[in-house]
């Protein structure tokens, strides 16, 4: 059974969505697909989307400068967090969930205590381990490596599922 609507704003819940990620979408196509989701899911939830500034220097693998990097963005993106939030990075050690299982983490977020959910995305080196230890948990979409910016776009339209999963819509099949 779809959860009920709160009539004073037409959102399917009290929760927000909060989606920090590291870095901007350079690429058209990438700004276009997470539009296009942030639509779609406009009528249902609470969304907001921030782009954390990254840094640009050049690492040539340096380990010392990844982790100040790391530590600049980790700043940033913690000050970003509102309190009492969960906090969910996207992260390698994360743990995998199907659509059905993140739906149903959703629904029971948003029938919590919990008012607002941030997922983190970081940039091309990753989280600081502040951040990562931040984490009530960790997501992961699988072994593969993707951008960070299809990540976003992934992301979205997952949350989208989730949606139409709980709505008993046939946009999952």
């Amino acid at each position: 059974m779809p959860p009920a609507a709160y009539p004073e704003n037409g959102w399917r819940y009290k929760l927000k969505i909060i989606l920090l990620a590291v870095g901007t979408l350079k690429e058209k196509y990438f700004r276009e697909a997470c539009a296009e989701y942030t639509k779609r899911l406009s009528p249902m939830i609470r969304l907001e989307i921030a782009e954390i500034k990254e840094e640009t220097l050049e690492t040539k693998g340096n380990p010392a400068l990844i982790q100040r990097i790391l530590a600049a963005e980790g700043s940033r993106i913690l000050k970003r967090i509102p309190e009492n939030a969960r906090v969910i990075p996207l992260a390698l050690e994360g743990k995998q969930l199907d659509s059905e299982a993140f739906a149903a983490f959703l629904d029971q977020a948003a029938h919590s205590s919990v008012t607002d959910i941030v997922f983190i995305i970081g940039g091309s080196h990753g989280l600081s381990r502040d951040i990562l230890d931040l984490a009530d948990w960790r997501l992961n979409f699988g072994p593969m490596t993707f951008p960070h910016q299809l990540v976003r776009v992934l992301l979205l339209e997952q949350i989208y599922r989730a949606q139409m999963i709980l709505a008993g819509r046939t946009y999952h099949k």
